[in-house]
């Protein structure tokens, strides 16, 4: 009963979150920008390492925490691994003037993947809807969402929690067609 109960949790969230949540496109063909206090960067290593109120900006991708450490393979891919009392995330919808924003204690992104994983008192956020675990992943090319609980055998009663909101109306609907009244024998005219 209990991995019948995941699984169905598992299926909604996917279902709610997944399909609709679709991350600005033209967000992976603009530069990184990067802000800090202080940078270091190991050129020979292809490591750069930013500390101090960092803030990580591709197009509408948003990305904040204390330090951001990024390495960067021989075919230019990025790896960029944010660490803070809670890095936040935050990116616009494909096609709505909508956001997600996420939290966590640690944030990898991976331009090679197109991944965005959370680690760590992880929250995402869409409009009302609420997802929080240990460890959300984001895969960017295929718009899936998989939320772990990080329950073990030390701890078995963490559990993943979602708030999903109710669908809002915003199509008319189709207005019933009216009958003529009939008069009634028993009602009195209002003069």
């Amino acid at each position: 009963m209990y991995n019948l109960n995941n699984k169905l949790l598992l299926a909604l969230i996917l279902g709610v979150f997944a399909l609709p949540c679709f991350a600005e496109k033209a967000d992976r063909e603009k530069p990184m920008h990067l802000e800090a206090d202080q940078v270091v960067m190991d050129d020979a290593q292809q490591i750069s390492t930013f500390t101090g109120s960092v803030q990580l900006t591709q197009g509408t991708m948003l990305i904040r925490g204390d330090k951001i450490v990024i390495t960067q393979d021989k075919a230019g891919n990025k790896h960029a691994t944010t660490t803070g009392q809670l890095a936040s995330f935050r990116q616009k919808r494909e096609g709505v003037d909508e956001y997600i924003e996420s939290y966590a204690q640690r944030i990898e992104y991976d331009t090679h993947a197109e991944t965005i994983d959370f680690y760590g008192k992880a929250q995402m956020k869409r409009e009302q809807d609420d997802l929080r675990g240990e460890h959300i992943t984001y895969n960017t090319k295929t718009e899936i969402f998989q939320v772990n609980s990080g329950a073990n055998a030390t701890m078995p009663n963490i559990r993943v929690r979602a708030v999903l909101q109710p669908k809002k109306d915003t199509e008319k609907r189709p207005v019933p067609s009216t009958l003529p009244i009939q008069p009634s024998s028993n009602l009195t005219p209002i003069e």
